[in-house]
């Protein structure tokens, strides 16, 4: 080992890198709801991306892009295999030819119905797991992080 890059740089690291911390938490999470969400099909990040769907309008795909702070690509790559199984229809924009509007379809929000529980079952222990930290503080830290200060416009 070179004197210039001690082992203790790399504890240093792996002890205090909020990012470090916060994706492996991310994964840790994530898995605990992919695993309540699989009996219904659903992985986290669809589930998310259908609830998003979830409005009186149907959403621009660049709001919800926003919303899941997903870039564009990644995010019509993610709705194809959702739309194949009629959760969710992409029609183009009627105010906007170039763009389009993404729409959850009878049985996306059936399927939203059922999944809703399951979900809350999960996101309470979630909550446990935060404790002692308050998670309503958690998730507004997490919040100025993505998009800024909480009076930030909290669209879509």
């Amino acid at each position: 080992m070179r004197d210039d890059l001690p082992l203790s740089t790399t504890h240093e690291v792996r002890d205090t890198c909020l990012c470090l911390h916060l994706q492996r938490a991310a994964r840790a999470i994530g898995r605990q709801f992919d695993e309540a969400l699989r009996p219904l099909g659903l992985t986290n990040g669809q589930f998310s991306l259908l609830m998003s769907l979830n409005r009186p309008e149907p959403p621009r795909l660049g709001t919800v892009a926003h919303v899941l702070a997903m870039d564009r690509t990644t995010l019509t790559a993610n709705l194809k295999p959702l739309e194949r199984r009629g959760l969710l229809s992409v029609a183009p924009d009627p105010e906007d030819g170039r763009g389009r509007r993404l729409r959850l379809t009878d049985a996306g929000r059936d399927l939203l119905v059922q999944a809703l529980p399951v979900w809350r079952a999960a996101h309470a222990a979630v909550d446990r797991q935060l404790a002692p930290v308050p998670p309503g503080e958690m998730r507004e830290g997490l919040w100025r992080i993505t998009y800024g200060p909480p009076e930030a416009s909290r669209t879509g």
